[in-house]
């Protein structure tokens, strides 16, 4: 199975669990990988057959815009859960960093895998 990426997403979002979090928008960085057999869109070179990774960006922005989620955990799971369900994606890996939320480290988050890697 091949992997599509995407590194470095930023989104802007509500996230975090202390009360002055809760009254501004903060940014995110997502890091995607998603299994794809890519060797259909290798063929035809048409995208249509590939995983749109614009379109897997715009989605994933589109979530954090709305959400109101305390802990980068459950964005993290919101996410996995619409791009496995929309995009057919069997497998991915989530690295979600939220920066500058601890002071002196350059950031913090999650990283998590859903889904079954046929190749593995």
């Amino acid at each position: 199975m091949d992997v599509v990426y995407i590194r470095g997403l930023r989104v802007d979002t509500v996230i975090g669990v202390y009360p002055w979090e809760r009254t501004v928008r903060q940014v995110l960085e997502f890091d995607l990988e998603m299994a794809r057999d890519t060797a259909a869109a290798a063929r035809s070179d048409a995208i249509a057959d590939a995983l749109d990774y614009h379109a897997v960006a715009e989605r994933v922005r589109a979530l954090a815009a709305v959400s109101s989620c305390q802990l980068v955990e459950t964005l993290a799971e919101t996410v996995a859960t619409a791009l496995m369900a929309e995009f057919a994606v069997p497998w991915l890996r989530i690295k979600l960093d939220k920066p500058g939320a601890v002071p002196g480290a350059r950031g913090v988050g999650v990283s998590i895998e859903r889904g079954v890697r046929r190749d593995q």
